[in-house]
């Protein structure tokens, strides 16, 4: 017997109150009212190495109760309601209530309809069901106890030369800042999630600790209140802590609980620009059985930055958000990361089995991520034992890409095996043969009418960038018909407008 989406609902209420606001620590009560009368609760907190609130005034409660909301807006689907208490405003609910109908949706489709193997039969059995709404619960607002505090009128004129960098220990995060460093004042800003997470940002924030006096950290327990709510869901596997997967049994709006915890450190440090690495294959707008989504991928894509500058702008902070990535293939982020800044590379951690030996986390050499990697560094001509890989770990992460696949799009992969080929370094057999094709673009910037366009960044980043791209991609390309065609950048690309209504 099949089961219905409406099967899925299993708890009566979600509630977030008790916000209590410290100079340096923000902190929540999560309240869940289970179907069969039980209420457990788990807090959620987020604390800071330095005071970035004013615990009595508007600003301080304001910026609170969006940050602590975050971890919430991935269980509309599976609760009758759910309540903020907290000091929002309109704009404040309508964000809230149109990001968490899209994860509602993105659950839908990517950990409900794809079943993953963390669902117990039959609820890996749900059919597809085409509705207008996907947010099962109704979502309220109670925000009488802070009447009181008193909105200030200061107009905020953030420094545009000041950048705050979403960071780990990955490629991403490690290129931005590298680029920025060069023309602009970077803040390398680190959220400490507990749990395993922090293992993949260990080796790049002490580094930057050491280096970089802008460093911040900002430590969070999301990680503990995602896993106390998947405990109480009857129909996920109660081993699923113990399961290896590179996904999560449920939550999708995750980046968001990381870049609400980097906000109030760029506020106070009068930062405009909030950067998030993500490459041109983040931006995805698919269908599934007539469903629009966005492959699961909205908290790394473009639609996910322009939707929070708008909130920004809204809000008249004069914040912006933004990746310096998007024309670039992961690929070419490496080449570029490895050959301008090899000592910030040597940091790079793009592994969730990582381990600590000494004074550093390595990677386990055993993994998609690992074995990625390895492949790309090598089809760069550089060497991966510069961020930890052993030389035995390089060669079963050259045997292993010859019989399995990387999780990158078709030409991505291409180009990789094509590169990886040549240079002798895999042997590829007949059921990987159509692998090895070149696809030149891959090395180059790519734009195009959606996912990369120079619109995408502010007018003021746009030539420091595409002079460093310039020395290291094999041009730029243009889709035009779905065709890789070059292009020739010009003056009149730098001077486009700004867009953010995409």
């Amino acid at each position: 017997m099949g089961v219905s989406l409406e099967d899925f609902v299993v708890f009566h209420s979600l509630r977030v109150h008790e916000i209590s606001v410290q100079p340096k620590q923000v902190k929540a009560s999560y309240s869940l009212h289970k179907k069969d009368g039980e209420i457990v609760s788990s807090e959620l907190i987020y604390s800071y190495e330095e005071a970035v609130f004013q615990p009595k005034s508007w600003e301080s409660m304001n910026m609170a109760s969006m940050m602590v909301a975050q971890v919430a807006m991935n269980y509309g689907l599976f609760c009758e309601k759910i309540i903020f208490e907290g000091l929002y405003e309109p704009v404040d609910q309508r964000f809230i209530m149109d990001m968490t109908e899209n994860t509602s949706r993105e659950i839908y489709v990517h950990k409900l309809l794809n079943p993953t193997e963390f669902l117990i039969p039959p609820f890996n059995q749900l059919q597809t069901e085409r509705k207008k709404r996907f947010t099962f619960a109704q979502i309220e607002f109670e925000t009488e106890s802070f009447k009181h505090l008193q909105k200030s009128a200061v107009v905020s004129t953030p420094d545009e030369d000041k950048y705050a960098i979403l960071s780990s220990g990955g490629k991403d995060s490690l290129l931005s800042y590298g680029l920025l460093n060069e023309h602009f004042e970077a803040h390398p800003i680190y959220v400490n999630e507990s749990g395993r997470h922090w293992f993949t940002a260990y080796n790049a924030y002490h580094y930057f600790k050491e280096k970089e006096p802008l460093t911040g950290k900002v430590w969070c327990n999301s990680d503990r209140v995602f896993n106390w709510m998947v405990k109480h869901m009857s129909f996920i596997k109660p081993n699923f802590q113990n399961i290896r997967s590179d996904q999560y049994p449920i939550r999708l709006w995750t980046v968001s609980v990381f870049l609400w915890g980097v906000l109030p450190l760029a506020r106070k440090r009068n930062i405009k620009n909030i950067i998030i690495g993500n490459e041109y294959d983040t931006s995805l707008k698919l269908q599934h059985d007539g469903i629009r989504h966005y492959a699961g991928l909205y908290d790394q894509s473009k639609y996910f930055d322009n939707a929070h500058s708008r909130y920004y702008q809204k809000k008249a902070w004069g914040v912006l958000q933004f990746s310096l990535l998007r024309s670039l293939s992961e690929l070419l982020i490496l080449k570029i990361l490895v050959k301008r800044y090899p000592e910030l590379q040597a940091q790079q951690v793009s592994c969730h089995a990582s381990h600590k030996e000494g004074e550093r986390m390595l990677p386990c050499g055993n993994c998609e991520k690992c074995r990625r990697i390895v492949g790309m560094l090598k089809a760069l001509d550089e060497d991966p034992g510069r961020c930890g890989y052993t030389a035995e770990q390089i060669q079963q992460c050259l045997k292993a890409l010859e019989t399995k696949k990387v999780k990158q799009l078709g030409s991505d992969a291409q180009q990789l095996y094509y590169m990886l080929s040549q240079k002798g370094l895999i042997t590829v057999g007949p059921e990987n043969r159509k692998m090895l094709k070149e696809n030149k673009e891959i090395l180059g910037q790519r734009f195009d009418a959606e996912k990369s366009n120079m619109e995408d960044l502010p007018m003021y980043i746009r030539k420091p960038l595409m002079d460093i791209y310039a020395q290291y991609s094999h041009g730029a390309f243009n889709l035009s018909f779905r065709e890789w065609l070059p292009y020739e950048l010009s003056q009149d690309d730098f001077q486009l407008p700004y867009v953010l209504n995409k």
